[in-house]
């Protein structure tokens, strides 16, 4: 059994400064263990029910299903969490929407192998999805393999105020950590769609955030920078995705510091998505500058200003 002092050492987010879901007495990430939680979750499904929900969106907490993220050894007692809240979802008439990444990386990943810095990571990823597929799957038919993964690239690994906190390279670690979440994005899909998918009848895809750019002036540099913003932010995952490489744009701004993809590597990541979740918080008016005022190295990289202040919001998570 995982008891809550195990737990604090198992989970990062929230962790080294970052914003987080914490931790909770019921030892897990993001919400109570079922044991512990089971009265508010049955209210939360009745009341959804009613209203008429026809689906709930949840995340997988990497570190419930193998505590040292390595895969070695499975907790049982996660999966079974897992399981009964997948039962009670459709017992009320509820489609589950399975995240198999909201930022929660099992801390033995990051303090052995440097987590989201080290290629290492994609294996891990790829033996922890496999095992929520087999565990999950014949309930499960909407998969998400990352939520907002620019979130770690450039909160987690260049400004530091999400998990794992940290900016001291802040020049190349958003667009390695970047590298290496993609890649780990498409193991998984390739395992599910070799193994799973024709038996279980399910589709998986990818959740990205943005802020919409629109030109601050009808000037041609303010334009380009705007096209240059949404290559930093959209283009920069989905390009890969679609294209087999990053924007062009960005290959020019970046030189070196930008990974290089191998042909085995754009052959996996091609057209790996079902389907393409966008969570869309707000819009940015973007103007031209040689340097980008505040922030880390990734908008320094855009040259481009955001003049109106974000308007913060909740966002709203289309599919396409």
């Amino acid at each position: 059994m995982i008891l809550l002092e195990d737990f604090l050492t198992i989970c990062i987010h929230g962790r080294g400064g970052g914003r987080g879901r914490g931790v909770s007495k019921e030892g897990g990430c993001g919400g109570g263990g079922m044991k512990g939680g089971s009265k508010v979750i049955e209210k939360m499904l009745e009341l959804m029910s009613k209203l008429g929900f026809a689906a709930y969106r949840f995340s997988v907490s990497w570190s419930r299903i193998f505590p040292d993220g390595l895969g070695t050894k499975v907790n049982e007692e996660g999966v079974a969490y897992y399981n009964n809240l997948i039962n009670a979802l459709l017992d009320k008439g509820l489609q589950p929407y399975l995240t198999l990444y909201h930022w929660d990386l099992p801390n033995h990943l990051q303090e052995s192998v440097r987590g989201w810095l080290s290629d290492k990571i994609v294996k891990c990823f790829a033996i922890y999805a496999e095992t929520c597929f087999a565990s999950f799957g014949d309930r499960v038919k909407h998969w998400i393999t990352l939520n907002e993964p620019l979130q770690t690239s450039v909160n987690g690994h260049d400004i530091g105020i999400f998990s794992p906190g940290r900016s001291e390279n802040s020049s190349t670690e958003p667009y390695l950590t970047a590298h290496y979440q993609l890649l780990a994005h498409a193991a998984p899909v390739s395992i599910y769609k070799k193994k799973f998918q024709a038996q279980q009848g399910g589709e998986i895809g990818i959740v990205v955030d943005c802020e919409w750019a629109e030109p601050f002036s009808d000037k041609m540099e303010d334009k380009i920078a705007a096209s240059r913003s949404l290559d930093f932010h959209f283009g920069w995952y989905l390009d890969p995705i679609y294209f087999g490489d990053y924007p062009k744009t960005m290959r020019e701004k970046l030189g070196d510091r930008l990974p290089k993809f191998s042909d085995e590597d754009r052959e996996l990541l091609r057209n790996s998505v079902d389907f393409l979740g966008i969570n869309h918080y707000t819009t940015r008016l973007i103007a031209h500058a040689t340097t980008s005022p505040g922030y880390g190295h990734h908008y320094h990289d855009q040259q481009m200003e955001q003049i109106v202040a974000r308007i913060v919001g909740y966002p709203s998570t289309f599919a396409a």
